[in-house]
């Protein structure tokens, strides 16, 4: 059967796509996000810089793809790990999505670090950029979650917020279609900063002075968030990994 041009073409072209990205990452894990550059990349591959031109208009764009990358990796995990789950609470669901966050960051501390680590440039916080889709893909999963919480069990929220926060939580709150008012919107924020930056502690080593192993503190804050949410902390499985 002959195969249509076009159709071969849109596989060359995701093949190639694909090379790029995988090529981006192992440059990142080997020698550091400074090494993932347009030419850095064309040269690892065997392709001259402005070959890739072809693909990515520079270097920003190449970076918002490669992170989109990341963020989808991640997100499938945490979806995984929800589906896995689906027969359980919302809050058992909500904590295997954050253990299923912190294995895939610890397991890939470099591309973490990508996600999360670095400033962001306007052209990548853009609504159609691929990037931003990509993040908004993998905050829904932890979001989705906590909606559906609010909705069975809703959780105890601040009576009072300064004007300066409800202003801005109520901006959030547009962004994600006012699923959640402001106060419980607040309550849902604070436990990802905490998430955050405990993981972030943890992948960026800030911690080795201390702790050689981090898990223990990740449940504790999974404890407390857990009392923040309003419902009842379970330990992982012991087959979790």
């Amino acid at each position: 059967m002959t195969v249509p041009a076009g159709g071969r073409k849109a596989r060359l072209r995701a093949a190639t796509l694909h090379e790029i990205h995988q090529t981006a990452r192992d440059l990142l894990v080997e020698q550091g996000s400074g090494a993932v550059t347009i030419n850095g990349v064309a040269r690892r591959m065997g392709m001259s810089g402005p070959a890739l031109y072809h693909y990515y208009s520079g270097h920003e764009e190449l970076v918002g793809a490669v992170t989109a990358t990341f963020f989808d990796e991640l997100a499938a995990e945490m979806a995984d790990a929800r589906d896995a789950a689906g027969d359980r609470t919302v809050g058992a669901r909500i904590l295997a999505v954050c253990r299923a966050m912190r294995f895939w960051a610890v397991a890939h501390p470099a591309e973490f670090g990508w996600i999360f680590a670095g400033p962001v440039g306007a052209r990548q916080r853009r609504p159609e950029s691929v990037r931003h889709q990509a993040a908004v893909r993998f905050e829904r999963v932890l979001l989705d979650l906590t909606v559906e919480l609010w909705e069975k069990q809703p959780f105890p929220v601040p009576t009072e917020l300064p004007g300066s926060l409800r202003g801005q939580l109520r901006e959030y709150c547009a962004t994600i279609d006012n699923r959640l008012p402001p106060e419980a919107a607040h309550v849902f924020l604070s436990c990802w900063i905490r998430l955050y930056g405990l993981l972030c502690m943890e992948v960026l080593r800030q911690l080795d002075f201390a702790y050689s192993d981090l898990e223990p503190v990740y449940e504790e804050c999974l404890r407390d968030l857990s009392g923040l949410l309003g419902f009842a902390y379970s330990g992982p499985p012991p087959d979790t990994r």
